[in-house]
């Protein structure tokens, strides 16, 4: 629940968090687990920081701590987003809380820099892995290509440059929990797997049995349970899809709308794919046919929630166990040198990407052919955010002040500067 709370800003803020009082603070993992498990998430359709947190949580202590980590990362964003929602319909302007939270965002961008300096030393060993990062970054931020992609052609070059001995798996210490895992046999996995898809889908069949196929709540869960399979690349790969789904096939949300539920899900704590909770809240609240209105929004919101991360307990309970059986295979340590190699390269493209969302008021995005360039108007720079990211970075980075007291003076200058404003 700490690190959700403190979590803001999409994937890249969140895995920043989580590697800071995991790894450093607690010391629960190792920087190499940490890593590795972190290879798998991000291999995974949906919200690969609350599967890592999933994952994180099952190898300190089974299913029940995969479970308990799980709900607790999503459960102050759900809660805070129903509130956010409730405002929104009763026509309470939520930008005074935005407001609150301005001075987070770039506090988050100096812990993201802190992650990724912390992360690249150990995971970038030799020139092979430098250059496989880079080469991830410059084609996921340049180019557009699809993440499944890059990690395949990353694993591929890590295997050859292992051979070659370009390249070697990530130094790090083992930490306390290598044999606390069970060993993966067939029968258990078809038991999970029958297990998480009868919590995922058995509400689903219920409400379309109960209530017909053309009901919003099953309309709502068969296209969020659709779409919690078929996105990869996290919240800001799936964002358009939802939004031109919502909007213009089923009417959910009014143009714009989506802006609104975003700026709600970028400013509360927990995982930015939460923003799908506020297109459920929405669409109960516009199609409630003889239910209450309100009753109704929140039933969808729970409905969206429960469809959109049910899936991630499924993969990260069968596949964690043979995730952490090849650990010790030469052949599968060094494609996960490659891909945590590129990883790196697809972290540092997140962390540009909200950069330079949250110093710059105005930004387009310009198509030269294949090459996609993001473009910031200058004369849009927030001058007290970028005050705000450089004091955390250097009251985290070089004088090691609590992180909790480097949020708050975020928050209270933020909330300043825009009472000010």
């Amino acid at each position: 629940m700490k690190i959700a709370v403190y979590s803001l800003g999409g994937p890249a803020g969140q895995i920043a968090v989580m590697h800071r009082i995991l790894v450093e603070e607690k010391r629960w993992l190792s920087e190499r687990r940490f890593l590795h498990a972190l290879n798998y998430c991000m291999l995974l359709p949906g919200p690969e920081a609350q599967q890592l947190a999933t994952y994180s949580g099952w190898l300190l202590h089974g299913w029940r701590g995969g479970l308990t980590a799980g709900l607790l990362f999503i459960m102050p964003g759900f809660v805070s987003i129903l509130a956010l929602s409730v405002l929104y319909v009763r026509f309470i302007d939520f930008a005074l809380v935005a407001g609150l939270f301005y001075g987070l965002k770039p506090a988050v961008m100096a812990i993201v820099l802190g992650a990724l300096t912390r992360i690249g030393q150990k995971a970038l060993q030799g020139g092979t892995a430098v250059g496989l990062a880079g080469a991830a970054f410059v084609a996921i931020f340049f180019f557009g290509v699809p993440f499944p992609f890059i990690i395949v052609v990353a694993a591929t070059v890590g295997v050859l440059a292992s051979s070659a001995g370009l390249m070697e798996p990530p130094a790090g210490d083992e930490d306390a929990i290598e044999e606390s895992t069970a060993a993966p046999t067939l029968g258990r996995t078809l038991g999970v797997v029958a297990v998480w898809a009868t919590i995922w889908l058995l509400p689903l069949a219920a409400l379309t049995y109960t209530l017909g196929s053309d009901n919003v709540f099953v309309r709502l869960a068969t296209f969020f349970s659709r779409a919690a399979l078929v996105t990869f690349g996290g919240a800001y790969a799936v964002l358009a899809y939802v939004a031109q789904e919502a909007v213009a096939v089923h009417g959910w949300l009014q143009p714009g709308e989506m802006l609104d539920g975003l700026g709600m899900a970028e400013t509360t704590p927990g995982p930015l794919i939460q923003v799908v909770q506020f297109v459920g809240f929405m669409g109960g609240y516009r199609d409630a046919a003889s239910m209450d209105p309100m009753l109704a929004a929140v039933i969808g919101s729970i409905v969206v929630t429960w469809v959109t991360f049910a899936p991630c307990f499924l993969f990260i309970f069968a596949g964690a166990p043979f995730i952490e059986s090849l650990r010790g295979n030469r052949a599968i340590a060094a494609a996960l040198a490659g891909i945590t190699a590129a990883v790196v390269g697809v972290i540092l493209n997140l962390a540009v990407w909200f950069g330079i969302q949250t110093l710059f008021g105005t930004v387009t995005t310009v198509d030269w052919g294949p090459l996609q360039l993001m473009r910031p108007d200058f004369s849009t720079l927030d001058l007290a955010a970028l005050a705000i990211a450089v004091g955390s970075a250097i009251a985290l980075l070089r004088y090691r002040v609590n992180l909790l007291y480097v949020l708050g003076a975020s928050v209270l200058t933020g909330f300043v500067v825009t009472w000010l404003r």
